[in-house]
């Protein structure tokens, strides 16, 4: 390939691709000439309804790139590939479990990009596995697609930081900017033949799982300061709520704090001399300091309380949070 462009063709529905993708176009056209996107089928989201199409297919079209959009892949994207003489699949959250024979298609197979440190965290959420986990670090790791989930071999990696008050939405933008140093390293050792791959460890292998509803309920006996991480990891989406005068409220921020309440039980509610309503923990207490209830909209605390009552004394229910990490693949939840 080193006196001939690649034609590769993108697999994606994310925009934490879209980094790396517009650098490659700005500065890879002599190197990879993309001939294709395939991503996820439009969707109906919103009040009412209105058919979107996601980030990726937008910077398909600006790009004037051809968009494939697949419920499944099957043959006739196969043969459409085929057709494009395609050399190179690069895939970054599709959402799509590839088939052998597309894998195997073009002649310098399948690469993706992994949001993490492989073998660590293989699995469907590991940016916000890492960040609820309270890790310091994870990474990029860009890889050769096998039919076995993210348990390819490794071409590189690059690491990605992960800040003491990070949201997920900030570990994501830090994650998707790292794609960009990771693939043009990729690229110069793609047009020079020394793209090397390593085994993964498989003693070092860990499994992450898809979050899910359930993931935003809260034991208030673990300390408050895993419960703060949670609650950043997991917004927007499933959040973080407990229950309380017959509703599901809603936390849209809360930090730790490291006051202690003698025998108070975990899930009492006190307030500081602020004013700020404080949960008692296991360790520590969880400041609160935004709240929504059902159909409302996401305030600061004091603005909340304003029209909900929450007194002081009051016990909140804690609720099971189960393990986000596992030795093996999680089953899926039927």
């Amino acid at each position: 390939m080193a006196d001939q462009r690649i034609r590769a063709v993108f697999m994606g529905s994310d925009a934490i691709a879209l980094p790396f993708l517009r650098d490659s176009m700005e500065r890879h056209g002599g190197i990879i000439e993309w001939a294709g996107v395939f991503t996820q089928p439009d969707r109906r989201s919103g009040r009412g309804m209105r058919l979107h199409m996601n980030a990726v297919k937008e910077w398909a079209l600006e790009a004037e790139l051809p968009v494939r959009q697949p419920e499944r892949c099957g043959p006739g994207d196969e043969a459409w590939l085929a057709e494009q003489r395609i050399d190179l699949l690069v895939v970054m959250a599709y959402g799509q479990l590839l088939r052998r024979s597309l894998l195997e298609l073009p002649p310098l197979g399948a690469l993706n990009f992994h949001a993490s440190p492989l073998p660590r965290l293989r699995g469907a959420s590991p940016i916000a596995t890492a960040l609820a986990e309270g890790w310091s670090e994870t990474a990029v790791t860009l890889m050769k697609m096998v039919l076995r989930m993210d348990a390819g071999p490794i071409a590189d990696a690059e690491r990605v930081p992960i800040e003491e008050c990070d949201t997920l939405a900030d570990l994501r933008a830090r994650t998707g900017g790292a794609c960009v140093p990771l693939w043009r390293r990729a690229v110069e050792r793609l047009r020079s033949g020394a793209l090397d791959f390593t085994e993964q460890n498989e003693a070092e292998a860990s499994y992450c799982r898809i979050i899910r509803k359930e993931d935003a309920w809260l034991d208030f006996n673990a300390p408050a300061r895993v419960l703060a991480r949670r609650i950043r990891a997991f917004q927007p989406w499933p959040g973080a709520v407990f229950p309380h005068g017959g509703q599901e409220l809603k936390i849209g921020a809360a930090t730790e704090t490291g006051e202690a309440f003698g025998h108070d039980a975990p899930g009492t509610v006190r307030y500081d001399e602020e004013g700020w309503p404080l949960v008692v923990c296991g360790q520590g207490a969880l400041r609160l300091e935004q709240l929504q209830r059902p159909g409302g909209r996401m305030l600061p605390v004091a603005d909340f309380l304003r029209g909900w009552s929450l007194p002081e004394g009051t016990v909140l229910e804690s609720r099971e949070m189960v393990p986000l990490i596992g030795p093996k693949p999680f089953r899926r939840k039927t």
